[in-house]
């Protein structure tokens, strides 16, 4: 059996990083073996001895056409999909932005880029859905008519595996957080009118001074930009603060992080999954819904944690921890009912036994 990997323009991360180390799991256990291969983007590492084909080459389109299963977190290049190949789409979170055909904002040529997307999904035979909540706005904005397991994300089986503790303390070592130090998530998401031009029109909202005159002797502040801007800030040096924007598992983050800020990220609805303590900064809420994106789902209603609008506010968040839990124990329980429900660290066992021949 051959399998085909692809992952945000050619890494080795997400969904299809999770599935492809749990089904090497089982082989090692035993298991019958599959042929594994990586649509790899150009710079990008895979581990050791990973079989890799270069994206946009005639070994790319060949690994595909040959595939008897191909796993992607994302839309996959132009492809001829040959009878008895099975494609998987996991997609890559919980949307809270309006995505595809539903979103706002249009790129330009913005008819043909969905074209070509809209040709990709129909050749998907399962799109996967974290939770029964976010398979209503999947299914809707694809126009996707096949099958749809909730099976929650195997990415994040790592968040609740029974390591998760050990992985911590050393990613929190790595990344030089001192123990009893307060580590702060900012992840915040892209905005579709950064991305054109010369380059990013790139702003962080966050005052990053402000963190580190008022927080810096007891809290360390990641910094995740989004994988589309991940450079914006690149020889940032803001004392207390660490750029993540390249880390190479988001899981490290999480399980390093005490608090996540972020704003309209599907990060949030994975972050959920550890319990820990979740703060929205939305500066920009009205043009994000109203001129860029649009929601599907109310997040003044359903956020786990304080919605501020000022870098101040949410500083007054991250001081007060406690009070953050105490305050939004409840809707917190709530937000989890909705959007963790299916998240029990054994979501990758279940699309594998979906996707793959009895005894594999």
């Amino acid at each position: 059996m051959k399998i085909v990997y692809y992952s945000f323009g050619g890494r080795y991360s997400d969904n299809p990083r999770a599935l492809h180390q749990r089904l090497l799991a089982r082989e090692a256990a035993g298991q019958r073996t599959a042929e594994h291969v990586w649509l790899a983007g150009p710079g990008r590492s895979f581990p050791a001895g990973t079989a890799t084909a270069p994206l946009g080459t005639p070994e790319a389109l060949a690994a595909l056409g040959s595939a008897d299963l191909v796993v992607a977190d994302n839309h996959v290049p132009t492809w001829a999909k040959r009878p008895g190949t099975t494609y998987l789409q996991t997609w890559h979170g919980t949307p809270l932005k309006r995505i595809h055909r539903d979103a706002h904002f249009t790129e330009p040529d913005g008819e043909g880029v969905l074209a070509r997307l809209d040709d990709d999904i129909s050749r998907w035979d399962l799109l996967l859905a974290p939770s029964r909540a976010a398979a209503v706005p999947l299914r809707a904005a694809f126009g996707f008519p096949g099958s749809m397991p909730v099976t929650g994300y195997p990415r994040n089986d790592a968040l609740l595996a029974p390591d998760a503790a050990q992985r911590r303390e050393r990613v929190r070592a790595a990344l030089g957080i001192e123990p009893g130090r307060t580590a702060v998530l900012y992840a915040p998401t892209w905005r579709d009118d950064d991305r054109f031009g010369d380059g990013p029109d790139f702003r962080l909202a966050l005052d990053l001074e402000r963190f580190t005159e008022r927080l810096g002797a007891s809290h360390t502040l990641l910094l995740r930009l989004h994988y589309l801007v991940p450079d914006a800030l690149q020889g940032l040096d803001v004392p207390g603060v660490v750029d993540v924007s390249r880390h190479p598992d988001i899981n490290d983050l999480y399980l390093a992080a005490d608090v996540l800020v972020t704003d309209y990220s599907s990060a949030m609805f994975d972050f959920a999954v550890t319990g820990k303590p979740i703060v929205s900064f939305v500066y920009d809420l009205e043009r994000y819904r109203d001129v860029l994106r649009g929601f599907y789902f109310d997040l003044d209603g359903i956020a786990p944690g304080p919605v501020l609008r000022t870098s101040e506010q949410v500083l007054d968040a991250v001081d007060d921890l406690d009070g953050v839990h105490t305050r939004f124990k409840d809707r917190y329980e709530a937000f989890q009912e909705t959007f963790c429900h299916a998240e029990d660290g054994h979501a990758a066992d279940r699309v594998l036994d979906l996707v793959l021949p009895a005894r594999h």
